[in-house]
């Protein structure tokens, strides 16, 4: 069986979670607002912060990356991307699980573009959309004990 797991990122991690944001990303940027690398990669640049981000592997190969605010209420589920290859296998909604079980009756929120085709995951996972901007769905889990 594959191992899914999570390990803490550092700074040295910062091309390996560009890639991966980029290339999980990149469609449903291009489709809401068009795709400009130089001006995702300063927005990328100007908000990493490793403390907040975890890399997701298989057998201990990156696939992925998370990241997670959980210095409030509701914990903010901020991004969770999975390279295009790895993605409608099931990981994300692993991941996304665990995230959950591990709130201790927070509330999860979350952002997720209207043209994502996650939103449709996250619906599954007990995720109701809250509010909503132009360009994204706000959703939010709250967990039954």
């Amino acid at each position: 069986m594959q191992v899914l797991a999570l390990r803490a990122a550092s700074a040295a991690d910062r091309e390996l979670i560009w890639q991966v944001q980029s290339a999980a990303m990149r469609r449903t940027v291009e489709a809401t607002w068009g795709w400009d690398a130089q001006d995702q990669r300063a927005r990328f640049d100007a908000a990493f912060d490793p403390e907040l981000r975890q890399i997701i592997t298989l057998d201990g190969v990156a696939i992925g990356g998370l990241k997670i605010d959980a210095s409030g209420s509701p914990l903010r589920l901020l991004q969770v991307h999975l390279l295009p290859e790895h993605q409608r296998k099931g990981y994300g909604t692993r991941i996304v699980r665990a995230v959950i079980a591990q709130t201790q009756d927070r509330p999860v929120w979350l952002e997720v573009r209207k043209v994502n085709p996650a939103k449709a995951l996250y619906e599954r996972l007990g995720f109701r959309v809250v509010g909503e901007r132009e360009s994204h769905w706000q959703m939010q889990h709250d967990r039954q004990t």
